[in-house]
């Protein structure tokens, strides 16, 4: 007996291609594995860079000076060019930029694994390659959040910023250090090899993506405007939507918090808690292993919750995270502090990312990313000049304290203008 196959599921491309209602395949259905692969890779050579160039600095010169300037030029960029690159990812194909980024990687770290073969690797040299790919890493982060809501389709883009939140986490937190460890180890020209070819296989990677990757662009006859101009239209744009505002200004607020704890806890566990090298690892691993339980975990908590909750939730793990070394020093209760607020952050930037990519349109994805950005890693050496400050003045504990305080603060503002109606509305 044969079945007839209803209407509804035939195609002209052959027996193999019948798909549900005629539709042929998505051809992004592999995007989102791309995607994932090139931010895992990328990630993980940003991860050894990030170790690698400060410990070859403190190889060659014992001015800390010099050696924390090293790393400064890696973030740098954001401050002062991160508006004008978001200019540059709305006019161009969004994919190329991205290849001239890795391209800009690639000549860096070429450079420096030809100078340590020959041995001239000077400080001056590792802050040119450091400022190099400071601005890499703002182009290639902008122009890969624009990118995603062009790869992949709306019903997966949760899940596909999830993976990679989790590959970022893993990269930077986890994979980065060890690798360069290890690498740094057995030699520096290996160690800067091995991320040259690591920004290689990324860049070749990006031929996978299927789909068109620029902005509309405008009318040929359209009169012509400005950079600062179109910097000030994705800012007043993120400034005059009350969601994306409100979101936007919490952000700095926990930003500043995340750097006021990076920049204190070193001392504060070994002065205070008086831990060593082990046991203080064993409190930054439970931070990285909180943000992957937090990629892994979004989709579920989103259904259990929803999207406003579960960024909810962030705020009161944050809190949590700083509250807990102002009123103990019991290291399982600091450490489960920094599981909570590292699961907290990767839920909020999931959905906070996913909400963006909903509600921004394309042409302006670049300029809002980049603004949004700015306020996350402006505030972040803010809090950790301010944490000092208070820690000189009142003490470590009293300085955590008044960054809980702070994170508090943004719980009712939040409730208040992220509201349930507001997210169903976008």
């Amino acid at each position: 007996m044969v079945t007839a196959v209803p209407e509804w599921t035939k195609t002209d491309k052959g027996p193999g291609s019948l798909t549900l209602w005629g539709c042929p395949p998505d051809p992004r259905r592999h995007n989102t594995a791309v995607l994932v692969g090139f931010t895992a890779v990328t990630n993980l050579a940003d991860g050894v860079v990030k170790m690698a160039l400060p410990l070859l600095a403190a190889q060659l010169t014992g001015s800390p000076a010099q050696v924390t300037a090293v790393s400064l030029t890696l973030t740098l960029p954001w401050l002062l060019i991160a508006l004008h690159i978001g200019v540059l990812v709305d006019r161009f194909d969004r994919r190329r930029l991205l290849w001239g980024a890795n391209g800009m990687r690639l000549a860096a770290m070429g450079w420096l694994t030809a100078s340590a073969m020959t041995g001239g690797v000077t400080v001056g040299r590792l802050f040119t390659a450091g400022a190099i790919l400071g601005v890499a890493d703002v182009l290639a982060s902008t122009s890969a959040s624009a990118l995603v809501p062009a790869a992949v389709p709306a019903a997966r883009r949760e899940r596909a910023n999830a993976w990679m939140v989790g590959a970022e986490t893993v990269g930077q937190e986890f994979a980065g250090p060890f690798v360069g460890g290890l690498l740094l180890a057995a030699g520096t020209g290996l160690a800067l090899g091995v991320t040259s070819a690591s920004y290689a296989l990324a860049t070749l990677s990006l031929l996978l993506l299927v789909g068109r990757f620029r902005a509309a662009t405008p009318a040929p006859d359209a009169a012509p405007v400005s950079v600062n101009s179109r910097i000030a239209e994705g800012m007043r744009f993120l400034w005059r939507d009350r969601v994306l505002r409100t979101l936007s200004l919490i952000v700095a607020v926990l930003a500043a918090v995340w750097g006021a704890w990076l920049a204190l806890m070193p001392l504060y566990a070994k002065q205070v808690m008086e831990l060593g090298p082990q046991q203080y690892g064993i409190v930054l691993s439970a931070l990285g292993v909180g943000g992957l339980a937090g990629a892994v975990t979004v989709t579920w908590v989103n259904r259990l919750l929803g999207a406003r909750w579960a960024m909810f939730a962030d705020l009161i793990g944050t809190a949590t995270m700083v509250a807990l070394p102002a009123l103990t020093t019991s290291i399982w209760a600091v450490a489960a502090g920094a599981f909570l607020g590292g699961m907290g952050g990767t839920l909020w930037t999931v959905n906070a990312r996913t909400i963006t990519q909903r509600v921004v349109p394309d042409e302006m994805l670049g300029r809002y990313g980049a603004a949004a950005r700015l306020f996350s890693f402006g505030a972040m050496p803010l809090g950790a000049a301010l944490v000092g400050l208070l820690a000189e003045l009142g003490g470590m504990r009293l300085a955590f304290g008044v960054f809980a305080v702070a994170t508090a603060a943004t719980l009712v503002p939040f409730l208040r203008n992220v509201t349930q109606s507001a997210l169903r509305s976008r």
